[in-house]
This record gives C-alpha cells, sequence and structure tokens, in this order.
C-alpha cells in the first residue's frame, strides 16, 4: 500500500495498475484507500479528491486556539499520554526492542532533512508496532515486498509536526499510577457506609415506667429541639427506643438528625439519670420495624459487647453445702439433742388451784 504523498516510483504497466493506495486530505487527517491505475502511457491518471469535513475544521479550531494560548497539545497536562493503548500494549511485551524502534523514530523526527527511513525486514508483530507508533507520532507507514522479506517504511506528510515529548517508558508509568488510583477509587466507594443514627436507647429502665411518664420528664429536653419529632416505645429487649423525625423539611437531612441526637443526648442522659428512669443512653439506627442495626460505639459500649458482658450474664452457681469434717480416728460423735421443756399450764382461778394443792 503506498501514499500518494510519498515518493512514488512510476508504473510502467500496458494496463492500468491495481496496486493500492491511499489519498488524504488537505489536513491529513481523513485518508481513503483506492487504487493506482497508473499506466506507462498515463503515469498520473486524474483522481478523485478527498475534502476535509466537519470533524477537519474542528481539529484546525483547535490547533489555532492552542497555538494562540501557547498551549501544547501533547504535553498541556502532566498525566496525558499521548500513545494509543495499542502501542503501550506492544511495549510492555518487548519494552527493550521497542525503545530501540522509538530511538530509531525520535532520530529521524527530529531531522528535518529525512522524509522516509526504511526499516528491516521483520516478523508481522514487530511490524504492527511500527504501524501504531508512526501512527501516534503522526507519521505515515506502508509495508512493502512479500513475506520473508516484508519490510515498514515511514515517511513524513503535511500532517507530521513534531515528536510526542513524552517517552513510552514514562507514559507506561503514568497508566500505572492511573490504574492504581483508579483501583483505589473503586475500593474506597464499595466501602459499606454507616447508617446515620435516628433514635436514642435507654438500657435498664425503671420497673413498671410508662411511656407517658418517661415523655412527661423528657418534655422540657424534647423542646429544645422543635425541628424534630420524638416517638417513644418499647423493645422486647427491655430497652426504651427514642426514635427522632424531622418535623419539615428543613435540616431534614440524615447528618442534621444525627447531629441534633448527639447535642440532645447528653441533657437526657442528666434527666433519666437523676430521675432514675434508666441507666444509659445511646445513640442508634433503628429501621421502620424498630429493629437496632447500629449501636454507638464507647468505652462502655465495648465492654458490654464483649466477654465481660456474657460473663456477667452466666448465672451464678449455688454456694456448696458444708461437708462435715471427721475425726482422724474415724469415731464419729453424735451429738444429743436437747430436750423440749415442758410448758405448764397456767391456772386462770388461783384460789382453785391454791385448794387443789391443800388436798
Amino acid at each position: 500500500m503506498r501514499s500518494l504523498n510519498a515518493e512514488r516510483i512510476p508504473c510502467k504497466e500496458d494496463k492500468a495498475c491495481q496496486a493500492k493506495e491511499f489519498i488524504t486530505c488537505a489536513c491529513q487527517h481523513r485518508k481513503k484507500e483506492i487504487k493506482c491505475l497508473a499506466t506507462r502511457i498515463n503515469p498520473e491518471p486524474e483522481r478523485e479528491t478527498l475534502k476535509c469535513d466537519d470533524e477537519c475544521l474542528r481539529l484546525q479550531r483547535n490547533q489555532k486556539l492552542a497555538a494562540a494560548l501557547s498551549i501544547d497539545p501533547a504535553t498541556h497536562t502532566d498525566d496525558h499520554v499521548p500513545y494509543s493503548d495499542t502501542t503501550l500494549k506492544l511495549f510492555r511485551e518487548s519494552v527493550r526492542w521497542c525503545q530501540t524502534q522509538e530511538r530509531e523514530f525520535r532520530v529521524f523526527a527530529s531531522d528535518a532533512d529525512e522524509k522516509r527511513i526504511r526499516f528491516k525486514p521483520m516478523p508481522p508483530s514487530q511490524r504492527a508496532f511500527l504501524h501504531a507508533l508512526a501512527e501516534d507520532f503522526g507519521l505515515d507507514t506502508e509495508s512493502q515486498d512479500p513475506e520473508p522479506h516484508r519490510h515498514v517504511s515511514v515517511f513524513k506528510t503535511p500532517r507530521f509536526v513534531s515528536a510526542p515529548s513524552k517517552t513510552l517508558a514514562q507514559c507506561v508509568k503514568i497508566k500505572n499510577v492511573q490504574a492504581a488510583a483508579a483501583k483505589a477509587g473503586a475500593s474506597a466507594s464499595e466501602a459499606p457506609k454507616q447508617a446515620p443514627f435516628n433514635a436514642l436507647l435507654l438500657s435498664t429502665p425503671r420497673f413498671a415506667l410508662t411511656i407517658e411518664e418517661l415523655d412527661a420528664a423528657l418534655a422540657g429536653d424534647f423542646a429544645a429541639h422543635n425541628n424534630l419529632s420524638f416517638t417513644t416505645s418499647f423493645l422486647p429487649s427491655d430497652e426504651v427506643l427514642v426514635r427522632a423525625t424531622p418535623v419539615s423539611s428543613w435540616g431534614s437531612s440524615t447528618a442534621n438528625v444525627e447531629t441534633s441526637l448527639a447535642n440532645l443526648k447528653p441533657a437526657i442522659a442528666r434527666t433519666v439519670a437523676k430521675a432514675g428512669l434508666a441507666g444509659a443512653v445511646t445513640l442508634v439506627h433503628a429501621d421502620q420495624d424498630q429493629n437496632v442495626l447500629r449501636r454507638e460505639v464507647t468505652g462502655e459500649t465495648k465492654d458490654a459487647g464483649g466477654w465481660s458482658s456474657v460473663v456477667g450474664r452466666r448465672p451464678q452457681a449455688a454456694a456448696p453445702a458444708p461437708v462435715e469434717k471427721k475425726p482422724a480416728s474415724g469415731f464419729v460423735s453424735f451429738s444429743r439433742l436437747p430436750r423440749k421443756k415442758i410448758v405448764q399450764e397456767t391456772e386462770e382461778d388461783w384460789e382453785a388451784a391454791a385448794e387443789k394443792m391443800d388436798d
């Protein structure tokens, strides 16, 4: 395949040449494959022209804007990679050989007098790297001759400006950093978020405590947070749940509810402790069915929920009965039980009793 913009060897066929060539638009962005159709008599046959499209005009506007702002489109950001994924993939497979070819490209790109470079015959996988790298440099390529002598020729066209400022090795490092950052971000987004606190939990409530009595005692503390509505209920675990619900849409976010409950908790704890209504007060998250899904973790709750609480709930073992000690001789003495005292009945008529004694 040949480019009409490259050096051409005149065709000397008597019939129209069927070799494949390609034409480009003025800015070299569009490319189309055609047949040569040249003959010895007509070496330059009339061919169609390829005009620039809207995408070409957009790229030209971007180039003019970058030139006006003194911006290099290839390196205007530190993490910009001017190479395709195909080029980087082939580079990783054979780093040392690819770096040698990259140096050849850079020497060729920096020499303004050189218009064409020809590489020695090589396998298809290596030729694929040359084609991909030339595309990233803005150079045109063509493969020539049949196997095993097939080789790649690279030539400059008006589309070429300069070699990328970053090397392939530098861009591989940038890609590795970007991949690690993306992986870390994905892991962070996958981490489960803790449900915000939306209720207070009162443990060990007083015996026979009623909801009305508790609401009356806490009414003053609730009034300080009139943006919330409080619902009190007893749980099967012998605990009291005080659930908070926003009264209006203003300040109704879960974060605001959690902040209000955190500010309310010390006052509730003082009130229930002073009145002897309950024990500890804890921030919790409860669902619509009043199931406690998350509890506030403090020093007390850690101890209460750990091994000490399991041991504390273990039933107390009954004290063993005292064992009677035997003497060394093996003789056991049985103590004599005291005699039952005889209680004499008292006569109500003492005069009759005295006469009986005289008789």
